[in-house]
């Protein structure tokens, strides 16, 4: 089975988040195959009832290739043309797995031991599955994560910060407002404050940004609206505490707001040789807190593609990116032994 055959594969499997358990399963199955004519282990690293980890190893890992087996929704089956592989997680991030695992296997051939691969679930919502990849180290110097960068390695992406805010009042008939208390119109006094709030700027990662994702409230056009809410991010590029800061003086009186998720903003090492990026989204990185050696980013396709109905990848970059993983594998493990 070719790159675009298993990508293929891959996607017609849905994996939408907290569904993961069929493509684990097909993973396990193609890997223990591998690990059998090899010489390599492959284990089940259980998650949480019915979701689970891949791993396959050969000897004790030096360099591990990682990235993630779930979507987000809808699930939408693979198609091929001349060019491109299309449907969901051709980019983000099923081409990838199978671009990782044909460079295993070529690695293999030539010889190279002290590989690793770890195909995680959970990554598009809560990175629940690196998490529980960090309790359980396997002494890897080096992990290679594979997200849609057009196979450049990332110097660096930025974080997120993520709250639900909701606003309470009182509801009253619309023709006697004086009787009631707008929780739409709290909501979106703090929603226009938090907009206007200054965002850093870093020199390598480029400005914060914040979105306002979610607007939801009140009962009937003829109701003062007794409840209001609201979920944001932002792209953090620096500290987030000022951010909070600035968040809780906003609600003050106005909002109830809870923290959902904060992903720091990371720094990533460049290899001589290998073009560079700056990637705007967050991944598994903070999560697995070096618990698998030290990060590098990179992989096929483009995150602009991502999470659409567009979305694809193209042949070029999963060929070229089988070449460039074993490449990437070979400098790691030749820089240890020299």
């Amino acid at each position: 089975m070719n790159v675009f055959e298993l990508t293929r594969a891959l996607v017609d499997i849905p994996s939408v988040t907290g569904q993961e358990k069929q493509v684990g399963l097909y993973l396990l199955d193609r890997l223990s195959g591998l690990a059998a004519r090899t010489g390599g282990r492959v284990e089940r690293l259980e998650v949480e009832a019915e979701r689970f980890n891949v791993l396959a190893c050969w000897d004790q890992p030096r360099v591990t290739l990682s990235t993630h087996m779930d979507t987000v929704p809808p699930h939408i089956a693979s198609r091929e043309d001349a060019e491109f592989i299309w449907g969901r997680g051709a980019c983000d991030a099923k081409g990838i797995i199978a671009a990782m695992i044909q460079a295993v296997e070529g690695l293999l051939a030539e010889g190279l031991r002290g590989i690793a691969l770890l195909f995680v679930v959970g990554e598009e919502r809560n990175s629940a599955g690196a998490l529980a990849a960090a309790r359980i180290r396997r002494g890897s110097r080096w992990l290679v994560n594979g997200e849609p960068t057009e196979n450049k390695l990332a110097l660096g992406s930025k974080g997120a910060l993520r709250y639900e805010a909701e606003a309470r009042g009182r509801m009253a008939h619309s023709a006697y407002p004086e009787l009631g208390e707008s929780a739409i119109e709290k909501l979106l006094d703090f929603l226009d404050q938090i907009r206007r709030l200054p965002q850093p700027v870093d020199p390598v990662l480029g400005a914060g940004t914040l979105n306002i994702g979610t607007i939801a409230g009140g009962r009937a056009p003829n109701v003062i609206p007794d409840e209001a809410r609201a979920e944001i991010m932002v792209r953090l590029v620096a500290d987030a505490d000022p951010i909070r800061e600035a968040f809780r003086r906003a609600a003050a009186g106005r909002v109830e707001l809870r923290e959902v998720l904060m992903v720091p903003a990371v720094r990533l090492r460049a290899l001589d040789g290998f073009p560079t990026t700056v990637v705007a989204f967050t991944t598994d990185i903070p999560a697995f807190g070096g618990a698998w050696g030290e990060p590098l980013l990179i992989g096929p396709g483009s995150i602009h593609v991502a999470h659409t109905l567009e979305e694809r990848v193209p042949k070029a970059q999963l060929v070229e990116a089988v070449q460039t993983y074993k490449a990437v594998v070979r400098k790691l493990l030749a820089g240890e032994e020299n």
